[in-house]
């Protein structure tokens, strides 16, 4: 059957410039360049290639452009190019369509909609070159009240807290899953969360045995399909998430195709070599809040009540009544998931189409709990779509504790974004499992670029927090007067908890 699609992409060569040295056959994995030896000349293959730049930037004489396709369909509002095109994919395969990433629709950016206050005259800036900023911060439940003791003129706390997850700025590395990610990345990962004294999380895929040794800066998951847990698993890491749902796909399980399952993640994930890897969509033993509070009783109990339990939740309509569900059960940390965040392979229906964006959700959760008046019971990290330090701030002062960042991450490290990490060709190493292809993470210099990426962020939240007169990134949270929404109707202003541009106190 004739496809009826046409190149996304087009492999722009200079001839002139082409030396013809074969870089770019070996860099493609999507094998969009092929060497003729007949001519002695590299051909390209448009329809093959996915935009992933790999070809475009490693190329030693600089001689290939690649650029988008000048497809030209007779205009129309309603359908759309891209509209067709899908069509015609799924009158060619029978299928349901993939993506990879988060959804690329252009919704509205609520963080862009949002203007952060700055301190002039009656209320000073502070200069955070010279004047110390605190960004530590403590994710964990917090009693209402403490018992303190003077003894000798020397104070001692005499309350036992609970376990908390201590970190040095309000930032943490997302759940991506040892399978969906090569050993590299999830290696810089680990390094670079103990380096920067934050936390990273290790998905629903387990925990390789040689990054056990990284498990104080280690979040472990436990997930529908219960992949890699046991009880030296548990374990290992600083706190325990329950994964019910994520962002990208929410009330829809996950899937590890079985040509990703290497030796190596047969033994992590506990599963045969080269079968795939199913997870429910809902846990086989939660059906009620009641179900989940018994869970967390349980994976509390198996560690000693030494590690905080948190719970992962897309960010869905009533997301506020499942949030405060959530902390009733017993959770420490409840994480939101915004429909923008980023996944291996999702339905593209199912992440261009179901959830809500972070902003709306963390709002209407944090303005819920403080209602019930439950909000010190459990800690708030915000996901999904954390693009920048700015987005950092207004995500706390909507009311996070800290956020999650994935999507960030893996672009820090060299992600392209050409949405196809579902295919496990990757020609940046990172989504891979390919012997040939994760060789192209060098887990050192991966390191480096995620400090440097956390401490870049870190330093634009302490300027920022300087120019509204902050001195300690506690002091921003929740407080919703140092924000102005522009361009958004009374509706989502009054969701946002949020006064307009323009309007004073």
């Amino acid at each position: 059957m004739k496809s009826f699609l046409q190149p996304e992409f087009q492999i722009i060569r200079d001839e002139e410039r082409c030396i013809h040295c074969e870089v770019c056959v070996r860099q493609c994995a999507f094998e969009s360049h092929s060497y003729d030896p007949v001519d002695g000349r590299v051909t390209t293959e448009d329809l093959r290639c996915v935009g992933c730049q790999r070809c475009a930037t490693l190329c030693p004489t600089h001689a290939l452009v690649v650029a988008e396709h000048p497809r030209e369909y007779r205009r129309n509002a309603y359908w759309t190019p891209r509209t067709i095109e899908e069509i015609y994919k799924q009158a060619e395969t029978g299928g349901l369509l993939l993506s990879g990433m988060g959804s690329d629709m252009p919704h509205k950016l609520y963080w862009d909609n949002l203007l952060l206050d700055a301190s002039q005259v009656t209320n000073p800036s502070i200069d955070p070159i010279r004047e110390p900023m605190e960004l530590k911060t403590f994710l964990g439940h917090k009693p209402r009240s403490i018992k303190i003791s003077c003894r000798g003129g020397t104070p001692s706390l005499e309350s036992v807290l609970a376990p908390q997850l201590e970190l040095e700025t309000p930032i943490m590395f997302s759940a991506m899953s040892y399978g969906a990610i090569s050993y590299n990345t999830c290696l810089a990962l680990a390094q670079a969360a103990t380096q920067c004294g934050i936390f990273y999380n290790t998905g629903e895929g387990g925990l390789h045995r040689d990054l056990y040794r990284f498990g104080k800066n280690t979040i472990v998951q436990v997930a529908s399909g219960r992949f890699g847990v046991h009880k030296d698993y548990l374990e290992a890491g600083a706190a325990i998430e329950i994964k019910i749902g994520q962002g990208a796909k929410p009330g829809i399980g996950g899937h590890l195709p079985g040509e990703k399952v290497d030796q190596a993640i047969s033994e992590t994930r506990m599963i045969p070599e080269g079968t795939d890897a199913l997870s429910p969509a809902p846990h086989h033993d939660i059906y009620s809040i009641e179900d989940l509070a018994q869970l967390i009783a349980a994976l509390k109990e198996t560690t000693r009540y030494r590690k905080p339990i948190i719970v992962k939740v897309a960010a869905v309509h009533n997301i506020a009544a499942i949030a405060s569900g959530v902390v009733r059960a017993g959770a420490d940390i409840i994480a939101i998931d915004g429909f923008r965040g980023g996944t291996g392979a999702a339905p593209t229906r199912i992440r261009d189409n179901v959830g809500l964006p972070i902003a709306l959700a963390l709002a209407a959760v944090d303005s819920r709990l403080r209602q019930e008046g439950i909000r010190n019971e459990a800690s708030i990290v915000a996901g999904g779509g954390i693009r920048n330090s700015a987005d950092v701030v207004k995500a706390i002062a909507l009311g996070a504790d800290a956020v999650y960042i994935a999507t960030a991450a893996m672009i820090a490290i060299g992600c392209h974004m050409c949405q196809r990490c579902y295919t496990g060709k990757c020609n940046w190493g990172i989504a891979t499992q390919d012997p040939y292809l994760v060789r192209r993470i060098n887990p050192e210099i991966a390191t480096r670029r995620l400090v440097n990426l956390i401490r870049a962020w870190s330093l634009e939240i302490k300027e920022m927090l300087g120019g509204m007169g902050a001195n300690a990134i506690e002091s921003l949270r929740g407080n919703r007067l140092r924000l102005r929404g522009i361009g958004l109707s009374k509706e989502e202003l009054d969701i946002l908890g949020v006064k307009p541009a323009g309007e004073s106190l």
